[in-house]
């Protein structure tokens, strides 16, 4: 991709999933890579997993002056953060009806506030700079219905609609994207589905898959180049065509 190399990359929730593999894939690019996770025992996986990582920050995105300080310890680093991959978050099978109030505003906390938190602080760095760009972690979940996830449904929805806003306000200095990743083989989906689940998924999907976290790395390091220079306030869905159609698709 053009204009990766050397740029310097912030990923939060990048010590595993989909973060993991952006940050592997940014190294690939030539990127300095810091990441920020509250799981300090991923933390320490993840710099022996990845040992070119420029930093490792444990940090919890719902606490925003642990926010604040991450941003400051990435700039110091790095001398700076170029492009934010705004990814920590987190999800709760259960029915709407049993959702209680904590597990609520937990969800609320990490995917809605939390993205929020990081957004406005790197990018009053990034204003101040003149330059970057934000991409933000939405889900096919945030433009669709989808059963017994009411409230990460809500709060994907909600990082669409801050998406478009910051990249109306932001620009053109700085432009702003989210990835809406459909079915993703992560830690967290094998965490919540059986494989008795994960194949009843399968078989409404298209490509007859979930995707693999690399291949939605792939198009975050695509946003974030010089490639996409043009792209901004915009959602781009990586679902292997699930949303392609409607009930009469299934």
């Amino acid at each position: 991709m053009k204009g990766l190399k050397d740029k310097r990359v912030l990923i939060t929730g990048g010590a595993s999933g989909i973060g993991a593999a952006t940050a592997a894939r940014f190294l690939e690019e030539g990127s300095r890579v810091c990441i920020l996770d509250r799981d300090a025992k991923a933390c320490a996986a993840i710099r022996h997993q990845l040992p070119g990582i420029s930093e490792a920050i444990i940090a919890d995105v719902t606490d925003f002056m642990q926010v604040e300080a991450a941003l400051a310890d990435a700039v110091r680093v790095m001398d700076g953060v170029d492009v934010l991959i705004n990814n920590a978050g987190i999800s709760i099978r259960h029915n709407f009806l049993d959702i209680t109030p904590e597990e609520w505003d937990q969800v609320i906390a990490v995917n809605l506030t939390g993205v929020f938190y990081v957004a406005q602080t790197a990018a009053r760095h990034m204003m101040e700079r003149g330059s970057g760009v934000i991409l933000q972690t939405a889900s096919t979940n945030g433009v669709m219905g989808y059963p017994y996830y009411a409230d990460y449904n809500a709060t994907k929805a909600a990082v669409i609609e801050l998406t478009r806003s910051m990249a109306l306000e932001l620009a053109p200095k700085v432009r702003v994207c989210a990835v809406a990743p459909g079915y993703v083989l992560t830690p967290m989906q094998r965490a919540e589905y059986t494989d008795a689940m994960l194949e009843e998924v399968n078989q409404k999907i298209p490509l007859r898959r979930h995707a693999q976290p690399e291949e939605i790395a792939a198009l975050f390091a695509y946003l974030a180049s010089d490639d996409a220079a043009y792209a901004t306030g915009h959602v781009y869905t990586m679902d292997g065509g699930e949303t392609a159609g409607g009930l009469a698709s299934r």
